[in-house]
């Protein structure tokens, strides 16, 4: 068993290395997006700096790896019975991988559609959930910050709500929420200030 449980986490890991905004940014434009703006890898970030012109492949990048692992872990933990385990610690690795890429000198992205994406496929409720918090969020104020600390939030609520007989996925899920919040502190603080950035999530861009 240890042995699927090991290549499952590594596994996952190194597919959270695979950055999307990274990726996205040295092909298309030979730079890398944190050398702007906030100088981090993350999706916001890269359209503040790009435009949603190529976006989209920072998305398919990020969504696929997340799919991937999940889909790792649960092909190798579910004949020992673990299905939703398996996903679970796929889930969780390629967050690790995503925020803390040992490829990348540790500087990642932040884990928003990375989260939202293993949310999904561990249960889709929750992923509806997460998405509803963060677009009423993001819709009444254009804080993508906002949006992303309260979905994190509600990733451990529904958790929570759908997953309390479960503690191993339950505690799991709480300390991914509490990872991604801690990692949007910067952005906590300027909101209290009143000097967080608002984003046009549509908007074109620094460079086209």
């Amino acid at each position: 068993m240890w042995y699927r449980v090991v290549i499952a986490a590594l596994g996952s890991y190194l597919l959270g290395n695979l950055n999307g905004a990274v990726i996205v940014s040295r092909v298309m434009a030979h730079e890398d997006v944190r050398s702007h703006g906030s100088g981090n890898a993350g999706l916001t970030n890269f359209i503040r700096n790009y435009g949603v012109r190529t976006a989209a492949l920072v998305v398919l990048i990020d969504v696929g790896k997340a799919v991937a692992a999940c889909l790792l872990g649960q092909a190798l933990l579910s004949p020992l019975g673990y299905a939703k385990e398996g996903q679970m610690l796929g889930a969780a690795c390629v967050l690790l991988g995503h925020i803390f890429p040992a490829l990348l000198g540790f500087k990642g992205g932040k884990g928003i559609l990375s989260g939202f994406t293993i949310a999904l496929m561990v249960d889709w409720r929750i992923g509806l959930l997460i998405f509803l918090t963060f677009a009423v969020a993001y819709s009444l104020t254009q804080y993508v910050s906002l949006g992303s600390v309260l979905a994190a939030a509600m990733f451990g609520v529904g958790f929570i709500l759908f997953y309390r007989q479960q503690p191993v996925m339950m505690w799991t899920a709480l300390l991914l929420a509490a990872l991604v919040i801690f990692m949007h502190r910067g952005n906590i603080q300027r909101l209290l200030r009143g000097e967080e950035r608002k984003t046009n999530l549509f908007g074109k861009g620094r460079k086209q």
